[in-house]
């Protein structure tokens, strides 16, 4: 028997090109269509999430699967959009992501029909839009695996628990202001990606530090920008060994904890949010014995 292993796209490095895609259910049995992808989705095409409406709609169970909750602070929230199925195609060139959609829609469209579609990329050397770096605090090699990978359970090791929001950063704003205020807000200088020890408690940093949290929060992620000409922000991609890491994360971003609020919400709004189950491979297939497939 094969060993059951990681979608190859949760632990490397973020590729030039993506495309993300959520598909809603469409009243048909979705079995033979995700026996369908279950066959067809070769292992470096991308990573493919599955949500609690279609776990629900098979009338099986994953342990610690559940919708993405909609979460109000003071003057901010996080919505939730929860959608039964998640796709995040890996590229190279827009070519190979426009087949590979296509031929995902064929095989799904029975059952799961295409809602969301964005185009996202890599920018930079793996920066925001805002121009700061993203992903610096990343776990590494290991310790990634132990963050982002369920570690035992048959049909279960290797799975891994992924958060997805859509953001929308207001450019214009953040441009506008100081510089010193900006590296506040993320609580990094831009010059040299180095954290500010004196940083408000409002800054990103501070309010997202994994290691701050007890069980400590770390999680493997791999945001990816995105635009559209007219609007422009971030798809935020975390992987965990649960969805209580980012949970716990998202709370303290909106001031649930202790009233401070992210810095983050002075010029971008989370406008979408749901949680995924990705499961494991065996070979080159989708390990799907989990949910009796």
């Amino acid at each position: 028997m094969s060993v059951t292993v990681a979608q190859l796209g949760i632990l490397k490095p973020l590729p030039p090109l993506g495309r993300s895609l959520t598909f809603r259910l469409n009243g048909q049995d979705p079995r033979p269509a995700l026996a369908r992808l279950r066959d067809s989705f070769a292992a470096d095409w991308g990573i493919v999430g599955l949500g609690a409406p279609l776990i629900e709609a098979l009338d099986q169970h994953v342990a610690g699967l559940r919708p993405f909750p909609a979460l109000e602070g003071r003057g901010c929230q996080a919505p939730s959009t929860q959608q039964a199925m998640w796709i995040l195609l890996r590229g190279d060139d827009r070519s190979t992501l426009f087949e590979r959609t296509a031929q995902l829609v064929d095989l799904l469209s029975e059952a799961l029909v295409l809602d969301d579609a964005l185009d996202t990329f890599r920018y930079r050397d793996n920066r925001d839009l805002t121009g700061y770096e993203d992903g610096t605090e990343n776990p590494k090699d290991d310790d990634a695996a132990a963050a982002a990978l369920v570690a035992e359970g048959e049909g279960r090791q290797g799975s891994s628990f992924v958060a997805v929001q859509r953001w929308v950063h207001d450019l214009q704003r953040f441009r506008g202001f100081p510089a010193e205020q900006r590296d506040a807000t993320i609580g990094r200088r831009h010059s040299d990606n180095e954290e500010i020890e004196d940083a408000p408690e409002s800054a990103h940093v501070k309010r997202s530090a994994q290691e701050s949290f007890t069980p400590e929060a770390f999680m493997v992620r791999h945001s990816m920008p995105w635009d559209n000409g007219k609007q422009q922000g971030t798809e935020f991609i975390a992987f965990g060994e649960s969805s209580d890491r980012f949970e716990h994360v998202l709370r303290r971003m909106l001031g649930l904890e202790d009233d401070i609020v992210d810095a983050l919400f002075s010029f971008s709004q989370p406008i979408s949010g749901s949680y995924y189950w990705c499961p494991p491979r065996q070979g080159e297939r989708l390990d799907l014995r989990a949910i009796d497939l």
